[in-house]
């Protein structure tokens, strides 16, 4: 397995482009980022690349494994390094904060729908809406 993702690209017969990486430093700065805020983030240092060019690369990115792409709301998908999508996402209806949480804050679900219903889920891809204990407590 390639240790950075130059090398995966290159291993996988790709180029490192200059806008591979900015798109990649913006997933990674954001963390949580649209492809219109990832734009916005990689327009800072290249005026040039404009929404297209992100979504393109946003695609390929994931077709290689890099980054990983999460429902957070009724918007566009949120992405995210596929080094650190080993989470679930808590996400507040009151204030939109998203908090990652470790996967086996759901295993009792998984292996509830497992048991009852021979449903096998793929936590990695879940979405908790509801409120924050900020705005609980609010």
């Amino acid at each position: 397995m390639a240790e950075t993702w130059q090398e995966e690209l290159r291993a996988k017969g790709y180029r490192v482009t200059p806008q591979r990486q900015l798109v990649l430093e913006a997933v990674t700065r954001l963390e949580h980022g649209t492809p219109e805020e990832i734009c916005t983030e990689v327009q800072r240092t290249a005026g040039g690349v404009n929404i297209s060019t992100v979504y393109r690369t946003l695609e390929l990115l994931e077709e290689l494994g890099l980054v990983k792409h999460a429902h957070l709301g009724h918007g566009p998908p949120n992405y995210h390094l596929a080094a650190e999508a080993e989470h679930i996402h808590l996400v507040c209806r009151d204030c939109g904060r998203v908090n990652d949480v470790p996967l086996d804050a759901a295993a009792s679900l998984a292996a509830g729908l497992d048991r009852d219903y021979g449903f096998e889920t793929d936590v990695q891809h879940l979405t908790v809406y509801g409120r924050c204990k900020d705005c609980r407590a609010a």
